[in-house]
């Protein structure tokens, strides 16, 4: 096991041509390579320098990269304007396309006991390690796995193996680490590196991806105090340590502790980014624990038009709304379309405020109907960014006409907590 690349700080702003260098000189040392498959994000992580890096590899590479595969989990495929928007000018014809329910293999089974002794007896289920067939069967010599560390909702920290196994992962995969997670508790997880959903995907892939030659490159992206984002670290390794070093840099980037609880948050979802209020719900989760009680978190959305990327899920998320964890999981007992897509129960958690505080959706292209329906305010986009314009706003607190605001101008790029509700009971 080795660690190729580890630098960075909180306060590291590498350039174009730093990370260049830095990425090349550590590809260098893998050795000669054949035969080579990245496997990066998609666009809903644009920010997380990935695109970029991705173009270095491909420039190294040359002729020995053979296949770049998006690890789109649930998402959609991404469009050939998407593609150029993240990957610049490497040809589109080096892309394929992973499809979460068809194109898996199972490479072992994670035992239902390991499940009930890490969920606390929550749960007691087999978890299926899985990945995409061009992983598994490609016969590829590199497997460069790239992608940002991040507080996340579903694995505490993202990225590193979740990139295999759940971004490039199957149906009941995919299904199962997302409803572990929502079951254990959401808040009990985000934020730190090891819980239980960790602790699953590392059983999964120390124990049937050893044989796949994986080297994950790991960043870590912060905001600047002009607003501009940074490459505060880059990282990169064959095995945990590297996620660790990536993850507890993170914390310092990425972790905003706040000393009193928001009372009215806003958050703007970029276009291009954010279009179904299943990746818009970053919203809600990363900002739950910092919110009060009876709090309003405001949603600016200007492109989102559906609920679920899948169309699957979209039916289900319609059909069940955000109705809070025992209602879900008493619709998970009753109804078998829910409860054969936990990824959807789950995501119906993350994004219910559990009745504690009020969710307004402002979306661009949903009517007031579709989002009442599924539990959520509803707001007018137009009226709502006029008087919380995104143009005027600054990241954290904003007097607006004499009301105390928070803004959060991305909500994938952090996490933010009040002292008093973050903590190791929580």
């Amino acid at each position: 096991m080795s660690l190729y690349l580890a630098t960075g700080t909180p306060e590291s702003d590498f350039t174009p041509e730093q990370i260049r260098s830095m990425v090349f000189e550590a590809l260098g040392k893998l050795g000669v390579r054949k035969r080579v498959l990245a496997v990066p994000p998609d666009l809903t992580r644009y920010h997380s320098r990935a695109g970029e890096l991705t173009q270095m590899a491909w420039q190294y590479y040359g002729s020995q990269m053979e296949a770049i595969l998006p690890a789109l989990g649930t998402h959609t495929a991404m469009t050939p304007e998407q593609l150029t928007r993240m990957f610049g000018d490497v040809p589109h014809s080096f892309f394929r396309v992973h499809n979460w329910r068809t194109d898996v293999e199972t490479m072992g089974i994670v035992p239902e006991d390991f499940i009930y002794e890490v969920s606390e007896g929550k749960l007691r289920y087999e978890y299926p390690a899985q990945v995409n067939k061009l992983i598994s069967r490609g016969g590829f010599d590199l497997v460069l796995s790239i992608g940002q560390v991040v507080p996340h909702e579903v694995i505490g920290m993202a990225n590193y193996n979740k990139n295999i196994l759940v971004g490039a992962g199957g149906v009941d995969g995919i299904n199962r680490s997302h409803y572990l997670g929502a079951v254990y508790g959401m808040e009990r997880i985000m934020g730190r590196a090891n819980n239980p959903v960790r602790a699953v995907l590392n059983y999964g892939a120390d124990h049937f991806l050893k044989d796949i030659p994986i080297v994950y490159v790991l960043t870590v992206v912060g905001r600047k105090s002009d607003g501009a984002l940074a490459l505060r670290g880059l990282f990169v390794g064959d095995d945990v340590e590297c996620f660790h070093l990536a993850a507890d840099l993170s914390l310092k980037v990425n972790f905003e502790m706040l000393d009193e609880p928001i009372q009215k948050a806003v958050v703007y979802l970029e276009p291009h980014e954010f279009h179904s209020t299943w990746l818009g719900n970053k919203a809600v989760y990363r900002t739950r624990m910092a919110l009060a009680d009876d709090a309003e978190l405001i949603i600016l959305a200007p492109n989102v038009r559906e609920f679920g990327e899948d169309p699957t899920i979209d039916k289900l998320i319609r059909k069940y709304g955000y109705r809070g964890t025992p209602n879900t999981l008493a619709a998970v007992e009753q109804h078998a379309d829910l409860a054969g897509d936990l990824s959807a129960a789950a995501h119906l958690i993350h994004g219910s405020s559990e009745g504690r505080f009020r969710i307004t959706w402002c979306p661009g292209k949903l009517t007031r109907e579709e989002i009442e329906g599924v539990g959520f305010q509803y707001s007018d986009l137009a009226t709502m960014t006029k008087r919380y314009d995104p143009e005027k706003l600054q990241d954290g607190y904003n007097l607006v006409d004499g009301e105390k605001i928070f803004y959060i101008s991305n909500p994938g790029l952090g996490l933010w907590a009040y002292r008093g509700r973050f903590s190791n009971g929580s």
